[in-house]
């Protein structure tokens, strides 16, 4: 299963949206930022990870799981950064693609080194908007069909009862 990492503050502070609730309500942009980040793991399938710099945070090592992703607060004096480069040497195999979400560039080349894939937070976003427009389009087009199936299901029916109206059924 492929993994991806989320560098959390660095997306939240790179995508308008979030950047923007961040001055305002940090809870509620990480909030955010973990809810668009579950669409995308039940879409994609990934397994995700993102994790919260709590360097400053006396004795905070925090993990916990919210719709399927997991969250990790980082432990005091550990960076998101050093965080992620110790995550992604514990899940790096030969059957793993481990991904990495950030817009720091200095560590998309740290991990990049580390044999990660790099993914740069515009990435993501594009992505997640993608992935939302998918999803828009994959629900309209189910609608269609369960109306279809259920025109052709009374049509069916209709028929049967014709065919047993007239005594042949």
């Amino acid at each position: 299963m492929d993994v991806l990492l989320v560098d959390g503050y660095n997306i939240i502070g790179y995508w308008d949206e979030l950047k923007s609730l961040r001055d305002t309500d940090l809870d509620q942009a990480r909030q955010l930022l973990i809810e668009k980040m579950a669409e995308y793991q039940a879409y994609r399938g990934h397994r995700v990870i993102i994790v919260f710099d709590a360097y400053e945070v006396k004795g905070l090592e925090a993990k916990e799981n919210q719709f399927n992703i997991e969250v990790i607060y980082t432990k005091e004096k550990e960076t998101a950064d050093q965080c992620i480069e110790r995550l992604v040497k514990e899940l790096k195999n030969v059957k793993t693609k481990v991904y990495v979400a950030t817009s720091d560039y200095t560590e998309q080349r740290t991990i990049f080194q580390q044999g990660a894939y790099r993914k740069s937070a515009r990435e993501l976003a594009i992505e997640v908007d993608q992935i939302k427009k998918e999803i828009s389009n994959d629900l309209r087009t189910f609608e269609k069909q369960k109306q279809g199936r259920s025109l052709v299901i009374k049509q069916e029916i209709l028929e049967q009862f014709e065919k047993m109206r007239r005594g042949r059924g």
